[in-house]
């Protein structure tokens, strides 16, 4: 029995192999027997062998872990259901490698470029995840610069040489259009996220296009910050206007939520004076009342993906770009056929 901790030469001795072939089936190398593999796998397990990190990374020059540096308030990321599902799909892939996040929150996108210039300094990380990826990211040239390697959530539409892990908005944007063009809303507004986002301006492209399709004119709009209360503000400001829309397309749910409660607070009920809908199905959306009609992106999905693709970037030098399964539209009970008469609005 192993004293303290268990070495690859206690393993070797429990197999009956070589440390070389030890060596070989725990880094996943060609060399060895699947039989023989098993049989080091088992008696690694037996004996809690886990591998040391600090000690792997001497000759390799390896951190063992990602990174990810989020430009948001604290505030507003704590109550964002998505980023938490992601971080989970994360964190899900490095606990199967023994490998750790270094994750950064930050609040703005200067402090955002100083975080990276320490992860690249300090050597903590073999890459990093790339999120709230801009039409022109300046975070493309930086990392270059610094010699740091990624996978982004989206492709920018300047050149970048990193994979990303794609969804196609437009078709979820779609389908909820189509859904409220045939319960019969014609004037249908948007509260969408920052236009220097290619989520935020992704889907504002489709709920025009989709409308134009329809051959409607796009019905009012307003940006925001993607959090709930500049939702609440966007859907007040629409709702005021003298010719208000009767659905709203939010660009997340985390706004769509926000908005049903500015609605009550006009004197409005959701669906029978506003239909709403959301993006993302959170886990919060069907229990808010009405039950929110969204699209469904499996944000954990988009973290094991983006997870994955940057690890075979790390060990191979190169990686394919991934693309998700198309969203799907999830209907709930947060819209329905317009009003025929002139909705209550208060002041």
């Amino acid at each position: 029995m192993a004293i303290g901790r268990p070495t690859i030469t206690d393993v070797a001795r429990r197999a009956g192999v070589s440390k070389g072939a030890v060596s070989f089936a725990l880094n996943d190398r060609p060399g060895v027997s699947a039989g023989t593999k098993q049989r080091i796998l088992s008696a690694a397990s037996e004996l809690g062998w886990r591998p040391n990190l600090r000690a792997r990374g001497l000759p390799s020059k390896r951190a063992f872990a990602i990174g990810l540096v989020v430009a948001r308030p604290a505030r507003l990321l704590a109550a964002d259901p998505f980023f938490a599902a992601f971080i989970a799909g994360v964190e899900s892939v490095l606990a199967q490698h023994d490998l750790a996040l270094v994750l950064q929150v930050v609040p703005d996108e200067a402090a955002e470029v100083a975080g990276y210039r320490r992860l690249a300094a300090d050597g903590r990380v073999d890459g990093v995840l790339l999120t709230d990826v801009h039409l022109h990211d300046p975070r493309i040239p930086l990392l270059q610069e610094l010699g740091l390697t990624a996978v982004s959530l989206g492709r920018p539409l300047a050149d970048s040489p990193f994979p990303a892990v794609l969804e196609d908005d437009t078709a979820g944007v779609r389908a909820v259009v189509d859904h409220l063009v045939a319960l019969g809303h014609t004037g249908i507004g948007h509260v969408g996220g920052p236009d220097r986002f290619i989520h935020g301006r992704g889907r504002f492209e489709a709920w025009r296009a989709s409308l134009a399709n329809h051959g409607l004119a796009p019905g009012p709009y307003r940006r925001t910050d993607f959090s709930a209360p500049g939702g609440a503000r966007a859907t007040t400001a629409l709702l005021r206007l003298s010719t208000p829309p009767t659905a709203i397309v939010y660009a997340n749910d985390l706004m769509a939520i926000a908005g049903i409660k500015a609605a009550g607070q006009l004197g409005l009920t959701v669906p029978d004076d506003l239909s709403v809908t959301g993006f993302d199905d959170t886990l919060l959306a069907q229990y808010v009342t009405p039950p929110l009609t969204t699209v469904h992106v499996d944000a954990a999905e988009w973290g094991r993906l983006a997870t994955r693709t940057l690890l075979r970037l790390v060990a191979d030098g190169h990686a394919e770009d991934v693309v998700m399964s198309v969203p799907r539209l999830v209907v709930r009970a947060s819209t329905s056929r317009p009003r025929p008469t002139p909705r209550p609005t208060k002041k």
